[in-house]
């Protein structure tokens, strides 16, 4: 098979994502909405044109074969995939990468840098997929350092042991997700686990980052699916005991999930395993309110019916991703299961929609099955998986879903601002939270001149106590002035959730884009305890500083 080349500069693999004649449709797309002119695009960089500083420190001898400093290797490590992160690429602003990046082979060379990066007090940035949204795996760890070495875990990249009977494995934390579903898949078993960037991340960067995943309702972070880890600090190893539950004390397993890399380098881990599904169903349903929408999210998520999708777009989400025309609020709803046919279950879920006034179509309501072994290909394929029907609302939905960040990027190389953030809040607060937010965000856009722009909301997840509202920023930028629009759009956003008492992210971590709002989340004894955890694993500081907490 060809080898893909992944892009230094943004998401995704080169020769993937839209053309040069689509960005230019595209352009005109925005021309007529924005009603903006002189579009221009901006060409992606190539690695000979940066000019990166020369590496401050050298790998000792013992490490040096597992180690590079190629520019194409330390500028690929400079970032993340966030809105930021690309629009310094496309600006050829790579002022900051890593000194050196290392690939350990196993455990011991992990332990062996960790070793190096102490006594050296060089800084060791923990790398999985580098999808980070919020300056997670950034290079830019201030003077106190030597250097940067970023440790990108990707081969270590295995499932090592399954336990048939358990329905667990245990895997290696470098394997992306495709990788591990194929190793998983002759064992007719999955992970289940799709977040968005799902074709470039890791096992190891879900559980650092408590990531979220496919399932919108009971199985929705990556927390739900570990069952013990195995972690290398400056300290030594940690590794928890594989139980299916304890009492015993708080959960060493919760002190590293989440983590992100400052604690300790996650590589391996026993995971709790699903049955492929076989047996599926999915319905659409359109509201004229949205907060009727709400309504029938909240009835399902507190139904016990349990969806695998329950995912409500507003009018203009709806348009905006082609699920449908923008003259109603739509509610995609999904069901899956390896053990049964799930008719009755898509019959109650419509029921629900029906009793808050949703409309729905009897078209828009499929109920199918697969036979004992075709159900591989049905539910290995990416991001989302397989909810419901290839085509139609859920069909376009999930095929712009997998193809927004790769469109993210051409709206950031027209000059555009195209953001996302998300949360999650009770239902009591989620009308005014709702409000409060679009109102925010409209007032920055209009007051650092990114008018006239669009605020879309959609849910990503609903609990019986809260839904996890998921908001998308477009809008025009001036010239030169995309950053500092950007920063003043966010604040605004970010100071708005605070205010309402919701959570400054749901499921893309805190990095350092969110830490500002993460010191106000949470309680300050919580901080001073995990402060000292960072010291007794991390007593030199060097794991990810500026992330979380901030070294002694």
């Amino acid at each position: 098979m060809e080898r893909r080349t992944r892009r230094f500069w943004g998401w995704g693999y080169e020769g993937e994502g839209p053309t040069r004649q689509q960005q230019e449709k595209l352009a005109g797309t925005l021309t007529a909405r924005f009603g903006i002119e002189g579009l221009t695009i901006v060409d992606p960089p190539t690695v000979d044109e940066l000019d990166l500083p020369a590496p401050r420190v050298k790998p000792p001898d013992a490490l040096a074969p597992i180690c590079s400093v190629e520019p194409v290797d330390r500028a690929g490590h400079t970032y993340g995939k966030s809105f930021r992160d690309v629009v310094r690429a496309l600006q050829r602003d790579f002022r900051s990468p890593p000194d050196v990046v290392a690939y350990p082979r196993a455990e011991r060379d992990v332990a062996a840098l960790l070793d190096w990066c102490s006594d050296a007090h060089v800084a060791a940035i923990p790398y999985g997929g580098g999808s980070s949204v919020v300056g997670g795996v950034e290079a830019a760890v201030g003077d106190g350092y030597a250097g940067v070495v970023t440790i990108d875990l990707a081969r270590l990249d295995s499932v090592i042991d399954i336990d048939r009977a358990s329905r667990a494995a245990r895997i290696q934390a470098g394997v992306y997700g495709p990788a591990l579903e194929d190793q998983l898949r002759p064992h007719g078993l999955t992970l289940r686990h799709y977040p968005q960037s799902f074709e470039l991340s890791t096992l190891g960067g879900w559980i650092a980052t408590r990531s979220g995943g496919h399932y919108a309702t009971l199985y929705t972070h990556i927390d739900d699916f570990v069952e013990s880890l195995r972690v290398v600090t400056p300290r030594g190893i940690v590794e928890t005991r594989r139980l299916p539950g304890s009492g015993a004390g708080p959960s060493p397993d919760r002190w590293f999930t989440g983590s992100e890399g400052t604690l300790g380098v996650i590589t391996e881990a026993w995971m709790r395993l699903q049955d492929r599904p076989r047996f599926r169903a999915a319905a659409t349903a359109r509201f004229d309110r949205f907060e009727d929408g709400a309504a029938a999210a909240r009835a399902l998520a507190q139904s016990g019916l349990f969806p695998a999708n329950c995912r409500l777009l507003d009018a203009t989400e709806a348009m905006v991703t082609g699920t449908d025309d923008g003259r109603a609020h739509v509610l995609l709803v999904a069901f899956e299961s390896a053990d049964h046919p799930l008719g009755p279950w898509i019959t109650r879920a419509v029921e629900c929609a029906r009793d808050h006034a949703g409309i729905v179509q009897d078209d828009a309501i499929t109920v199918r099955s697969a036979s004992a072994g075709s159900e591989g290909s049905e539910g290995s394929e990416g991001s989302e998986g397989s909810e419901g029907e290839r085509g139609g609302a859920a069909g376009a939905w999930r095929n712009a879903f997998v193809r927004a960040p790769y469109t993210r990027d051409a709206l950031v190389g027209l000059g555009m601002i195209s953001e996302t953030f998300e949360t999650a809040t009770t239902w009591d607060v989620f009308p005014e939270l709702h409000a409060s937010v679009v109102a925010a965000t409209t007032e920055a856009m209009k007051s650092v001149g990114a008018w006239p722009g669009i605020v879309t909301c959609r849910f990503t997840h609903v609990y019986p106590d809260g839904p996890a509202p998921y908001f998308t920023v477009m809008a025009p930028a001036r010239a030169g002035a995309q950053l500092e629009q950007w920063a003043a759009i966010k604040q605004a956003a970010s100071d708005a959730l605070i205010a309402h008492g919701a959570t400054i992210t749901h499921h893309h971590a805190v990095g350092r884009d969110h830490r500002p709002w993460y010191d106000r989340q949470r309680p300050d004894l919580f901080a001073g305890a995990l402060r000292a955890a960072k010291r007794s694993l991390d007593p030199d500081g060097i794991l990810n500083p500026g992330v979380l907490v901030d070294p002694a």
